[in-house]
């Protein structure tokens, strides 16, 4: 059976999560149904990343396995027309080796998460932003995620529902950048690892929101990271502003599509 890989955008808002649900609506389901217009029988795909209700992604992976030998535009273009009306989209797509697989062939994930500083309440960004009515201290912020950098036991900022069977995880990148987006004053949040602990980063954005309100120094979040205890951690920001916005794979499937 052929295989391909989808890389897939979306609006999280209608969703309950990536992940299929029997009685729910959610992102995999959608893109299944649509594979079963296509080929009719039951299809099953995995994704790089489970993302929870209500996170958006811009740069999704997936692999799905198909009984007919299709060229890759013609997929995706027919994938994308059975999507319709759901906010999902097929980006690109491309025939990959059967050994490929979205979630364990990644060897990074990079989320991106939206805080827009404003009182009137978001128009244009409603549902796609965090909104935070007072400003904050980004060089603050900064340091504080400088603390969060490197390999460390991660226990206070994964959810207690979290299945990951270590707590121990090496976090990349955690840069937090001032920009004029199109609601006025925000900061993005570029987070990068291999892998990701459940609510990990919600959970740094959340903290690292009350060291840039003045409430949290740096040297508080390195006290919450060395407590190791969820109690410790601040709190966890909505999932709307939260994009999973790459995956990186060695070869990129994608680089000659």
């Amino acid at each position: 059976m052929p295989r391909y890989a989808l890389k897939v955008e979306y609006h999280g808002a209608p969703f309950s999560g990536w992940q299929r649900q029997s009685e729910h609506p959610s992102v995999q389901g959608a893109i299944e149904a649509a594979l079963g217009r296509l080929e009719r029988r039951a299809h099953t795909i995995a994704a790089a990343g489970r993302t929870d209700a209500g996170v958006h992604a811009t740069v999704q992976v997936a692999h799905c396995d198909m009984d007919k030998d299709w060229d890759p535009f013609r997929l995706s273009e027919a994938l994308n027309f059975h999507l319709k009306p759901e906010p999902v989209a097929i980006t690109a797509c491309a025939r990959v080796a059967d050994d490929f697989h979205a979630r364990f062939s990644a060897t990074w994930r990079q989320y991106l998460f939206r805080l827009v500083m404003r009182r009137a309440p978001l128009t244009h960004d409603k549902g796609l932003a965090w909104q935070v009515p007072h400003p904050l201290d980004v060089a603050a912020m900064q340091a504080g995620a400088d603390r969060l950098i490197g390999r460390h036991d991660f226990t206070t900022f994964r959810s207690s529902i979290c299945q990951a069977s270590s707590p121990l995880r090496t976090l990349d990148r955690l840069d937090v950048e001032a920009v004029t987006g199109l609601s006025g004053p925000e900061i993005r949040f570029h987070v990068k690892a291999r892998a990701f602990l459940h609510n990990q980063v919600r959970s740094f954005v959340g903290t690292l929101e009350r060291v840039g309100a003045g409430a949290w120094t740096p040297d508080d979040v390195t006290a919450a990271l060395e407590a190791r205890s969820r109690a410790a951690c601040g709190p966890v920001c909505p999932p709307h502003g939260l994009y999973l916005a790459g995956v990186g794979y060695d070869p990129d499937p994608f680089d000659h599509n």
